[in-house]
């Protein structure tokens, strides 16, 4: 796996240097399309609808369009946002794992110590562990400011991406309103149904169907012989991503006792000074 983001997670005074990897990927098959007549593949162009001409992507701004009228934001515009470049995962908060919508769960990232002293990372895990808690954190990423929360899956911090609350539709279906009566005899049938359907989730036992049977019929046309000269068909190969790597240097050996005493220490500072304004 190659790291998308390095950074720190922080919570009061304590620094947690990490790097995050993806944590899921797609297993549907990758398909691209071809005329139906040749096999040749199909190409999208990005062409500007003023003067005609092809346009490469280095050269593409984006745009708002509001009542008519137009903005245009350029890369330079995107970088002065003041969280454009943050490579901070802020705590804002640690609550009830029960507390956490699912509803509002993007994708999550698994997210590796750096340095050869880890001790921040598995006191922040370990501390997750006992008290019960989730972490709800602020970071960004590819230039949008985030909200996350962080929890433990197995030995490992995983940052779950979550949607703003201003993102979750409200809803308001007729029928969940209905005064339709459930009677006790259906209620207890159902029941007994999910008795019968009752188990231990084991995620291992499941599996797509669509996409082995859809693999079954890809690997079945290539034994067949009903297939196509790639170099020739879909012209010039393209250019392939090198990979590269970025070994970070060793994280600073923090003073985790004295940076804990200091965050409890500025937190009281911080009550008692909202308290003393309210006498």
């Amino acid at each position: 796996m190659r790291a998308i983001w390095s950074g720190s997670i922080t919570f009061g005074l304590v620094n947690v240097p990490v790097k995050a990897y993806g944590a899921t990927e797609d297993h549907d098959i990758s398909f691209h399309q071809v005329h139906d007549e040749d096999g040749g593949r199909i190409r999208y162009e990005r062409r500007c609808e003023v003067c005609g001409e092809k346009v490469e992507y280095k050269n593409i701004d984006k745009a708002f369009e509001e009542d008519g009228e137009t903005v245009v934001l350029t890369a330079d515009d995107f970088e002065s946002l003041p969280e454009a470049n943050n490579n901070e995962i802020e705590v804002v908060q640690f609550v009830p794992a029960d507390q956490i919508d699912p509803i509002m769960a993007e994708k999550a990232y698994y997210l590796e110590p750096v340095g050869k002293t880890p001790k921040s990372y598995l006191l922040l895990r370990e501390t997750l562990k006992n008290t019960d808690r989730m972490a709800v954190v602020k970071y960004a990423l590819r230039n949008k400011t985030r909200l996350g929360a962080l929890l433990v899956r197995d030995k490992t911090l995983v940052l779950q991406g979550m949607l703003w609350a201003d993102e979750i539709r409200d809803v308001n279906f007729k029928g969940v309103n209905s005064r339709a009566k459930i009677g006790d005899k259906e209620l207890e049938l159902s029941a007994a149904l999910v008795e019968q359907y009752s188990s231990d989730f084991t995620p291992d036992e499941f599996s797509d169907d669509y996409q082995i049977e859809l693999r079954k019929l890809i690997d079945a046309k290539f034994e067949s012989g009903d297939t196509l000269d790639t170099s020739k068909t879909f012209g010039e190969d393209a250019d392939s991503d090198s990979d590269s790597s970025d070994d970070g240097d060793d994280a600073d050996v923090v003073d985790l006792m004295e940076a804990l005493k200091a965050s409890l220490d500025r937190k009281k500072s911080g009550k008692s000074s909202k308290s003393g304004k309210s006498a």
